[in-house]
Formats: structure tokens, sequence, C-alpha cells
């Protein structure tokens, strides 16, 4: 009986279909995801952002990620990845049980099991769909309700993300079509770029003053995020095969090469058609190659990466400074961070470069049963890519545009802040500001606001909603430097 109890414990602790080295890279793939939105993602947007919207913009980011797993472990996983409801979505329901926890990863619908625990596969998940939201922000930054944002993120998670992720990975429709996506260009990217630009014409444009004048206030803060994104996504693409495996170490490798690649094409158009290279279009260069080789990280060849590089460095290049600046509804939709050309532009370009470049053994390495792309001979695989793309751009547009109308036109929530918030920024919004220099800081307000002219200091609102800052009548009382004055107010008005 000791015996048998020894084994039970071993059991318990050790089953026979855990796999120590899948589980740990597993979980550290989940962690290196998790690393690009906290704090990767927030430190580049309150960098590359002005200053007065620093707060704001890593906030909305830092809210989506824990509301995104709050909902995750409640509903949205198994939409995403559990039984079989509709072509396009899986049972909802919770998966906080020790019981489902401890069991073997497993994909109902599609019968994919992994050797790790349940409890890994949900987080791995977790942090690829709370990402998705978090690239989404980008488009919405300097001007959306936070508000409005708390309530977006739980809707479009549900209607949008958990439906794309069902169809292409929990089993669903595109799975069964043969649509490749290694990890995430349409699910992810596709997805993000599209409710991105949607959303933004939905909200609204920023200040006219902000968008004539949107220079980053931190370009070392942008470098940060953008050097744990490229790394992260060591884990975002290695992560996927859900095995420490040979394909795994493909993955990587080809992930690293197309980013590079893109990165310097970008930086050589940038040269070419503006005379000088610009460190926040390498940035972009960067994300648009880390997109596009994301669909075809582990089923393509070295050299294909370097192919995918090429045109993830020119195609979103061309779009974002020819086609985004010269075609009057691009430049009227306000997508601040560009995550139309970045994510969805780069998405479409990774996504049918898969339908092309895949190979039979990197397919095969996946577990796939898709004999290649059309360099193999299955030139198909390309029309499959493209009705992929179609349904994941059609389906954001749709639900997008549907959540946006239900939190303006029956929450009654605005979708974009006042213009009296936007002059101000993040204090007006959060009482925080992120650099505090005076004349150099957010709430620093030199112009008319709710019919008086302000120059100073604005503080927020008073109970009667009138702004609480230092303006000119107020000023008059305090003149000369002796005693009495307020040096901060004559400061103020040296300048």
């Amino acid at each position: 009986s000791q015996k048998h109890s020894i084994n039970s414990r071993i059991m318990a602790t050790q089953p026979a279909w855990l796999d120590k080295g899948d589980n740990a890279w597993q979980m550290t793939a989940a962690t290196l995801v998790g690393l690009q939105s906290v704090p990767g993602l927030m430190i580049l947007y309150a960098g590359i952002v002005k200053s007065k919207w620093a707060v704001n913009s890593a906030f909305m980011g830092f809210y989506a990620f824990g509301a995104v797993l709050i909902c995750w472990v409640i509903w949205g996983y198994k939409v995403a990845f559990g039984k079989h409801m509709l072509p396009f979505a899986g049972i909802p329901g919770p998966t906080l049980s020790m019981e489902y926890q401890l069991t073997q990863a497993l994909l109902p619908t599609s019968g994919i099991t992994a050797n790790f625990p349940m409890s890994v596969m949900v987080y791995f998940q977790f942090v690829f769909a709370a990402i998705t939201l978090v690239i989404t922000a980008g488009a919405f930054l300097g001007r959306m309700n936070f508000l409005a944002w708390v309530i977006y993120v739980p809707l479009w998670l549900t209607f949008s993300y958990c439906v794309v992720a069902y169809s292409i990975w929990g089993g669903g429709f595109l799975a069964v079509l043969g649509v490749i996506d290694y990890s995430g260009g349409y699910v992810i990217h596709l997805s993000s770029g599209t409710a991105g630009f949607v959303g933004a014409w939905w909200i609204g444009p920023r200040l006219d003053a902000d968008r004539e004048d949107n220079r980053p206030n931190n370009i070392g803060s942008v470098l940060i995020g953008a050097g744990i994104l490229w790394l992260g996504w060591n884990g975002f693409n290695g992560g996927d095969p859900y095995a420490a495996s040979i394909d795994a170490g493909v993955a990587v490798l080809n992930t690293n090469i197309c980013a590079a690649m893109s990165m310097l094409c970008w930086m050589l158009c940038d040269v070419v058609y503006y005379g000088k290279p610009s460190i926040i279009g390498a940035v972009n260069g960067m994300i648009c190659g880390l997109v596009a080789i994301t669909p075809a990280a582990g089923v393509i060849a070295g050299w294909s990466a370097i192919a995918i590089g090429l045109g993830s460095g020119t195609v979103p290049w061309l779009s974002m400074n020819l086609f985004g600046k010269k075609v009057p509804f691009m430049r009227s939709v306000d997508d601040v961070l560009g995550v139309f050309h970045t994510h969805l532009v780069a998405g479409i370009v990774g996504g049918c470069s898969t339908g092309i470049f895949a190979t039979i053994s990197g397919t095969a390495a996946f577990a796939l049963t898709n004999p290649g792309g059309a360099i193999a001979g299955n030139g198909v695989q390309v029309g499959y890519q493209i009705a992929g793309a179609l349904f994941v751009i059609g389906w954001n547009v749709v639900w997008t545009s549907l959540i946006m109308c239900f939190i303006k036109y029956v929450l009654r929530i605005p979708l974009r802040m006042s213009d009296e918030q936007l002059l101000i920024g993040d204090y007006s919004m959060h009482g925080e500001e992120a650099y505090v220099f005076g004349q150099g800081s957010g709430a620093f307000v030199n112009g008319p606001l709710r019919g008086k002219e302000i120059h100073g200091a604005a503080m927020g609102e008073d109970q009667a909603g009138i702004i609480m800052g230092k303006n000119p009548e107020i000023e008059e009382r305090h003149t000369g430097s002796g005693s009495g004055s307020d040096p901060i107010v004559d400061e103020i008005k040296r300048d």
C-alpha cells in the first residue's frame, strides 16, 4: 500500500503525458508574449505620443491586458478554443476549476493535444488575445473616451477576436478549409489592423493641433518598447508548435530574419524618398516584418523569410507614405500609429506569402496536412489564404462598427473625449501626468477654454464644471516679486 501511495503521488505531480521541457518552454513563451504588451507596447505608446497623452496611452494597454484575462477565463477561452457550437464559435464557459486546469491540454474541436496542462494552454492563448486589443488601441490614442474603451474591450474580445480565433485555430470552418496562420498574422494582426482603422473612423480625429504636431515625446522609450517587441516575438512565434520542437527553432530564426530584412528595406525607402533614415520608420519596418512573418514563421525556408521581409518593408511603406497621405479618405481617418498599414497591410502580405512559400516539410513539421504552398505545386493555397483574409476583414468591419454604435447610440457614451479634455490631456481624464515640468506638462493650457482665455496650468474641473486653473483674471492680483507673490504664476507670466 505504501508503494501504491508513492506511485499515486508521482502520477499526481508527474502524469505520463507531461513533458517538462515543453511545459517550461510554453510558460516561457507565454511570458515573452505577455511582456510585449506589459510593458512593451505600454512603453512604446507612452513615448511615441505627445507628452500630454503618455499616461492615457499606456493605461489603455494596461487596462486591456487585465480586462481580457478576466473575460478570457470566465467565458472567452472556450468560445475561441472550446467544444463546437457553431462553425465559428465554441461553447462559452469558465476555465477555473482545478480539475480542468490540471488535465492535459486539448483543443476539443480540432483534436490537438499538447504535453502540458490546460492551465498553461489557457494562459498562453490569453496573452495573444490581450495583445490584439493592445495593438488596436494604437489607432485610438489621444482622443478615445476611456469609459468607451472600458466597454469596447470585452465586447470586441467576445464577438470579434474569439470568433476569428475559433474559425482558424480552434478547429472552425477556416481551419477545415485549410487556411494557414502559424501564429496570428490573421487572428491577431489582420483583426487588430481592421478594427483599429474602422474604430478610428467611428471615434473621429484628434484635435487639429495634435495631428499637426505629433512628435514623439520620448524616442528612447519607443526604442525600449520596440526591443521588447522584437525579442518577445521569439515566444510569439516560437511557442505555437505547442512544444520545444525543431519547428519552434525554425520559427524563431525566420522571425528574426524577416524583421531585420523588413527594417532595412523600410530604412532604404525612407532614404530614397525623404533623403534621410528615420528611427521611427525603422521601428515601423521592424514591426511590419514581425507581422508578415507571423502566419508563415515555421512553414517556410529562410530564403522565403528574406523575401517576405522585402515585401513587408516596401508594400506597407508605400501604403503608409503614399496611399495613406495622398488619398483624402485615408487622411481623414485618424489612425494614430498607422495600424492599418503595419498590421492590416503587413498581415495580408504575410498571409498571401504563406500561400506562396509554404513548404511540404515545413507544414509537416507543424503537424499540418496541407501539401505546402504554390512553390510546392499547391497553388490553391493562395486562394485559401485570400479567402481567410476576406472573412477576417469583413467580420471585423461589421462587428467593430456594431460595437461602436452600441456604445455610442444605445449606451449613450461618447466615443471621443470633449475638446476641453483633449486640450488638457492626461490630467483631464486621469488626474495624473507622466511628466510635470511646468509649461511643458500636458496640463498647461494657452488658449480659449470654456469661453475663457487660459494661460497656465489647468488642473481639472471643480464641481460646477469650471476649469480650475490660473488665468489672467486671477493672476492680476499677484504682481511684483515681493511678499505674497506667487513664483509659479510669475514664471508663467514671463513665459
